[in-house]
Formats: C-alpha cells, sequence, structure tokens
C-alpha cells in the first residue's frame, strides 16, 4: 500500500477511535495497534509542520473558549463589575464609557499604570473609572485592600482619588501601618476606619472581586475590563487610549 494511503487509513482509524466508544480500541490486536503507532510516527517525523499547526489550531480553541467564557461572565456579573457598593469611582461618575481596573497595592506593574490612568483620565471627560482592590500579593496586600474599602466609606470621588494614589505610590512593600498612614493623611475618622475594616462588609468586598476575578480569569494585576474586553497586564497608555478611543467612535475595543 502507498504511503500516502497507509497514512489516510492510519490517520482515519485514529479519528475514528477519538469518537467511538473507548470499548472499540480493544477491537484491535496489539500488532495493529502497533503499526497504526509506526504508520503515525512515520507521518509525524516526516511532516512535522503537522505537529505546529495542531498546536496553533489548539491555541486558537482555547483562546477562543477562554474569550466567550469571559464574554458569558461579564455579563452575567455586570451588575456587580459595574455598579456594586465595593468599589471606588473615579473621573466622571457618569461617563458614557467605562474603564475597570482589578489592583493590588503592592503590584509594580500598578503603580507603573498609574500615570498612564490620570492622564488618560484627564484627557476623556466622559470617562467613568472603576477601582477594585484585587488583593493577590500576600497577607499585607489584604490588609491593605481592608484599609481602603474602610476608607472608601468615608471619601469617594476627587477624595478617594487622592488616598489610593498616596497609598499606591508608597515606597516599599505595602500592608496596614502604610494603609493607616495614609488615612490619616487623608484626614479621615481614624476610630471608624478601624472599626469598619473588620465589618463583615469590608470582607464581603473582597469577597466579591476575588469571586469577579475567577469568573473572568484574571491572572494577575493591573487587569482592566473595557467594553466586552478583559485585559490582563500592564499594557500601556497607547493600548489603552486606542480601546477608549474605538469605544467613543463604535461602542466596542475594536472597529471595523
Amino acid at each position: 500500500m502507498p504511503v500516502v494511503f497507509r497514512i489516510a487509513a492510519a490517520l482515519t482509524l485514529l479519528f475514528g477511535l477519538a469518537v467511538a466508544a473507548p470499548a472499540l480500541a480493544e477491537d484491535f490486536s496489539a500488532a495493529q495497534k502497533a503499526q497504526i503507532g509506526e504508520i503515525v510516527r512515520d507521518y509525524l517525523i516526516k511532516n512535522p509542520e503537522v505537529l505546529r499547526e495542531s498546536l496553533l489550531e489548539l491555541q486558537r480553541r482555547e483562546k477562543a473558549e477562554e474569550t466567550a467564557q469571559r464574554d458569558h461572565a461579564i455579563a452575567s456579573l455586570s451588575s456587580r463589575i459595574y455598579d456594586s457598593k465595593y468599589q471606588a469611582v473615579i473621573g466622571n461618575p457618569k461617563g458614557k464609557i467605562t474603564l475597570v481596573e482589578f489592583f493590588d497595592y503592592n503590584c509594580g506593574y500598578c503603580k507603573k499604570s498609574l500615570p498612564d490612568v490620570i492622564r488618560l483620565t484627564k484627557e476623556n471627560p466622559d470617562l467613568r473609572i472603576i477601582l477594585k482592590d484585587f488583593p493577590v500579593l500576600g497577607p499585607g496586600s489584604v490588609e491593605a485592600a481592608q484599609v481602603a474599602g474602610a476608607v472608601r466609606n468615608q471619601l469617594q470621588g476627587d477624595k478617594f482619588w487622592d488616598f489610593h494614589q498616596r497609598l499606591l505610590l508608597t515606597h516599599g512593600p505595602i500592608g496596614k501601618a502604610q494603609a493607616l498612614a495614609a488615612a490619616r493623611e487623608s484626614g479621615v475618622d481614624m476610630e471608624q476606619v478601624d472599626k469598619d475594616m473588620k465589618s463583615a462588609d469590608n470582607h464581603a468586598g473582597i469577597a466579591e472581586v476575588m469571586h469577579i476575578a475567577d469568573q473572568l480569569s484574571l491572572t494577575g494585576t493591573p487587569s482592566w475590563v473595557i467594553g466586552k474586553e478583559v485585559i490582563v497586564g500592564a499594557v500601556g497608555y497607547d493600548e489603552m487610549h486606542d480601546k477608549i478611543e474605538n469605544m467613543k467612535k463604535c461602542g466596542k475595543t475594536a472597529c471595523g
């Protein structure tokens, strides 16, 4: 049998086995299974590009599945992503375009992204930015998020934005002490902060963000949601600017 037909026959058998009941594999003798394996091995050695094409297709399908899952999560969690009581809103609270940032006060890339967020806010008067504490970098980050959640009960808008920047730009590791110092400098009632950071409501806020992040398959900070798109990483001003401009033009992060 010519090799091309032997290959085709072997692949046909393999595909048939893949979709048929597992018990069918037992119908082949050890010699037949060995022959199939030899044919497939010979084919792959002579045509290694097949493996690359298969991996690329697998990656494409996984990406498509991940995107579909995130689209579903954004739709099903919309109220908790955009209108939760456990978040800070800066920029224009009634802006038509919303950018959601998941951050950690100990995240170096979040610190580097801050100037980009500031610039985007200044350049886009119709931009609403939602800040969500996503403390994934250890106990200190959780403590800072607890303090920030308590401060959020007293400060909103620009006043909370000032506190957020002060704490995010604190040098060195950030934990409870550093967060309380930033809160004190912001002029809040410290006794109330101490009470609120221990409350069940405070812990519920962090748990909500963790749940959203899990559903969106967020793997690090900063992560962003704009429109129906999820972005992981400090992608920089230019990319975020382009996505916002596209949202203005066509309501999506990519027009065309």
